[in-house]
């Protein structure tokens, strides 16, 4: 990791009062992807990186809260939040809040994930002090309207009935619950019909209340951005909002823990009358904090993560068993999940799932081939540096970071850590995680014999 302190600004002014602190994180060259982080009295914290040569900046804002924070009723109440916050505020409403980007040619969208959500706006360089407004008016002033809640209600319900006419879609919903069973990390983060018909506005609200507080957020802008302006912009917005009222506070800690899963042979089928069977094997991961992660990158490369991969290969191109298969890995806080999904023909599911079984033991016993290392390390390598083309994909990187690690590497670092990965590392990592006894989730319409031989995939 690369960080340095700027003395540019103290923790208190003369009079003893908290003051903003400013970090430069990644020094650029000539000031170009240079990395600058404040940190307000209320526990706020900005961050920006800076492109002088594009005219476009991404402004977003980073939530400490996911679905994993949320009680059985209380499931889906985050992504709830996250549609409730554009139905207007005390100074705009819906349509002001759509029409004010859309009228500088912007764009403006939200997500929600298991463990933070996040609100963005990218437009044109000059329109980005419209998008500070707007997307800091949104995050501070909702009014959260009881009829906004009513009508936004149905939206909901019909966002979860797309995904259940999605098999391809639903079968991670039904993998999360297989591996972590009735948790808040196992749960949808949609919710379910059931606890999105029982959430009223005053839960909602107390939510809303609850997980953004300023110490709960990340400010994150990158382009052609000057960072100072950026910082005295959205320090206006919530002052404005009455949202920086507290002293010196100190910004929530990066989760952290150690959550083990032991689930290990289980199967889930979900029947249902699609054209194919929608499966995914897995088991345990690492978190995201291990060390081992760029490794375990590496080898979810090799195995599944493009058209040269193993399974690629072995299920599609030299048997066509599947149009759709790879493997990849999901890293929270505390835990991971490791997978391989595939969609086939339902009478094809066994030839697939044993195939794909066959090259997790292989892996997990032999490890890569010198000529798989290196292809996956290049592929892995050009894929980072290419998703790291536009000013999006920036401000992801930089509020992510600071959201769940505290820190920042720079894309020199990320490249010089991926190329170092070695096959004695790739070894260990898939002895550790595909070494294991795996679990399944299928969606599809297997037939009675057909299910009752899934366990044979997981033995």
């Amino acid at each position: 990791m690369t960080s340095r302190d700027d003395v540019t600004t103290a923790r208190t002014s003369s009079e003893g009062r908290a003051v903003a602190r400013t970090q430069t994180l990644l020094a650029g060259e000539n000031g170009i992807g240079t990395v600058r982080r404040t940190t307000l009295p209320s526990g706020l914290r900005i961050l920006t990186e800076t492109l002088p040569s594009v005219r476009s900046a991404t402004f977003g804002i980073w939530a400490h809260v996911g679905s994993r924070d949320e009680t059985p009723t209380l499931n889906g109440a985050t992504h709830y939040l996250e549609h409730l916050l554009f139905k207007g505020t005390r100074r705009r409403s819906a349509l002001d809040i759509s029409a004010a980007i859309d009228a500088v040619g912007g764009e403006m969208n939200a997500f929600t994930a298991k463990e933070y959500t996040c609100y963005y706006a990218r437009v044109l360089d000059t329109d980005l002090p419209l998008a500070i407004d707007v997307v800091c008016d949104m995050l501070t002033g909702s009014v959260i309207d009881a009829a906004d809640v009513d009508a936004e209600r149905g939206v909901i319900l019909e966002e979860i009935a797309m995904t259940e006419d999605d098999p391809g879609d639903c079968v991670h919903d039904l993998f999360s619950h297989t591996m972590l069973g009735d948790t808040p990390l196992g749960r949808p983060v949609l919710g379910t019909v059931d606890t999105v018909n029982g959430l009223g506005r005053d839960q909602i609200a107390r939510f809303y209340k609850k997980h953004y507080d300023p110490t709960h957020l990340v400010v994150a802008a990158a382009g052609n951005v000057d960072h100072d302006t950026v910082v005295r912009q959205v320090s206006d917005a919530f002052e404005q909002a009455g949202a920086l009222t507290r002293g010196d506070a100190t910004p929530i800690a990066p989760r952290s823990g150690s959550k083990a899963i032991r689930t290990a042979g289980r199967v889930e089928l979900l029947n249902r009358k699609t054209e194919q069977a929608h499966v995914i094997l897995g088991m345990p991961g690492i978190p995201r904090t291990d060390d081992r992660r760029w490794a375990l990158g590496v080898l979810n490369t090799a195995l599944g993560g493009g058209m040269s991969s193993r399974l690629f290969q072995e299920v599609r191109e030299k048997r066509g068993l599947a149009y759709s298969v790879y493997s990849y890995n999901s890293g929270f806080a505390d835990c991971g999940l490791f997978g391989v999904y595939a969609g086939c023909r339902p009478s094809q599911v066994h030839d697939v799932l044993k195939i794909c079984r066959d090259e997790l033991d292989q892996v997990a016993r032999d490890g890569l081939t010198d000529e798989e290392l290196r292809r996956a390390i290049g592929q892995l390598s050009g894929s980072t540096v290419l998703g790291l083309e536009d000013t999006g994909a920036l401000m992801n990187r930089i509020g992510k970071s600071e959201l769940c690690w505290a820190d920042q590497m720079s894309v020199d670092d990320m490249l010089a850590r991926i190329q170092s990965v070695t096959p004695d590392e790739v070894r260990e990592v898939a002895r550790d995680v595909l070494g294991q006894r795996p679990s399944l989730s299928v969606i599809g319409p297997l037939k009675d014999k057909q299910a009752a031989r899934l366990d044979e995939a997981v033995a």
